[in-house]
């Protein structure tokens, strides 16, 4: 840093090497972000909380209060084609920022009295036909809880909208929901079905969508 502080280390231990990210502090330095070439990384908030977690399958992005804001699969690890993953950025200091373009392409930028350090700490991880990567984790409670909240949140405000485009008719009330809607209630009632969960949640579940 200007300061003199360390930002950047790059270290190797055992068989990988890593990447940590220092907090610009004289003593007892804040990490911010460690990387590593097995395809692990974390990224955290000021506060020691985690911000970003990758690893080999994919990665989530959580907010200050530890909310899962997103979460993504890498495309090359699924057996079809998928949407490319949109890109993310975050800045850790006024100095450091992260880019995570691909699961090969993650991106950090050291930019200080007008020079710019780049590096890629991104890597492609090759997957054989003898060994596959381990499921990812099924949703738990809460998390389904959320997601039925949420669309049954969206569909108030698709039917706030029908009320305010047509005030004066009694035919808003009768529309069918956006079909995104549609598809994601299907696909919560989906997921409480295979999920590992009691049979009055699932009912809760159904009928949060379904009201």
């Amino acid at each position: 840093y200007p300061s003199g502080n360390l930002a950047i280390i790059i270290a190797q231990a055992t068989d990988q090497l890593m990447c940590i990210v220092q907090e610009d502090e004289p003593r007892t330095a804040k990490i911010r972000a460690l990387f590593q070439s097995d395809g692990r990384s974390t990224c955290y908030y000021p506060s020691g909380d985690e911000w970003i977690n990758m690893s080999m399958q994919g990665g989530q992005y959580l907010d200050q209060a530890g909310n899962r804001v997103r979460r993504w699969m890498w495309p090359n690890l699924l057996p079809e084609p998928q949407v490319p993953l949109s890109p993310i950025f975050i800045s850790l200091n006024h100095y450091v920022g992260v880019r995570i373009l691909a699961q090969d392409k993650i991106f950090v930028s050291f930019l200080a009295m007008g020079r710019q350090a780049k590096l890629n700490m991104g890597t492609k991880v090759q997957v054989s036909t003898d060994s596959q990567l381990p499921p990812p984790a099924r949703l738990g409670e809460d998390e389904l809880l959320l997601l039925a909240f949420r669309v049954k949140i969206l569909q108030l405000f698709d039917r706030m909208r029908g009320c305010l485009t047509f005030p004066s008719s009694e035919q808003w009330n009768k529309m069918q929901p956006p079909m995104y809607l549609i598809s994601q209630a299907v696909k919560i009632l989906e997921l409480s079905v295979t999920a590992d969960i009691s049979d009055e949640l699932a009912n809760s579940i159904k009928a949060i969508v379904n009201a």
